[in-house]
């Protein structure tokens, strides 16, 4: 049997630096997906601040991630794509039981809007709190992981958001996750040293700093 050709997968390139890895969440929960599969890939790397025309044609709205399997076409959005490489790669599964799927699930939106808040009574800081409390107490229950002890979908799509929320509050806000949030400090250990998440983090933490600067400064 011929040996299976590499998926490939654009990602985003880092700014200012288009031939390291970038700061992307959701292209990250891609590669993080392909490597827990242990699914070969080719990797291309886009400026997304000066896209190229051939990333345009496979990619007409500009985004990424964008992967193609086989010789189908490219495919668009990490729920789309993580969704397809779990039935086409079902070994090991990485499926988490509908009832967690949501967990942790506004922790992002949470984060971007305390990050952008100018106002530090306009409740942000504690709504972050309250989804972060929300995954704590979930992990005391059923942790290390969302579903127990094997990671899964739900991990992979949290584990590079909460880089991100970790880094970026920290270096504008100095905010850190409070100290007696035990379970997701443990968590986010447990994530961030996952082999698959070191190959596939951004190269540099100031490449994750650098892309959310115009969000913060806008």
């Amino acid at each position: 049997m011929a040996a299976e050709k590499p998926v490939e997968v654009c990602v985003k390139a880092a700014a200012g630096a288009p031939d390291s890895l970038g700061d992307c969440p959701f292209s990250q929960r891609v590669l993080l997906t392909l490597e827990e599969k242990n699914i070969p890939y080719d990797i291309k790397l886009t400026d997304v601040s000066n896209k190229p025309d051939w990333f345009l044609e496979i990619s007409p709205e500009g985004k990424v991630p964008v992967l193609k399997l086989d010789d189908r076409k490219w495919v668009p959005d990490s729920d789309v794509i993580t969704q397809m490489l779990e039935e086409k790669y079902p070994n090991p599964s990485l499926v988490t039981p509908p009832e967690y799927s949501s967990v942790g699930s506004k922790i992002f939106s949470s984060f971007i809007k305390f990050l952008k808040s100018k106002d530090a009574n306009d409740g942000s800081e504690q709504a972050l709190l309250d989804e972060l409390h929300a995954l704590d107490e979930h992990l005391k229950q059923h942790g290390p992981y969302v579903n127990g002890e094997n990671i899964s979908a739900v991990d992979l799509s949290l584990a590079p958001k909460l880089y991100h929320l970790v880094i970026v509050l920290d270096h504008f806000k100095g905010w850190k996750v409070p100290e007696n949030l035990t379970y997701v400090h443990a968590y986010v250990k447990l994530l961030f040293n996952r082999e698959s998440f070191v190959k596939t983090k951004p190269a540099k933490e100031e490449h994750v700093i650098a892309g959310w600067a115009p969000k913060v400064n806008a």
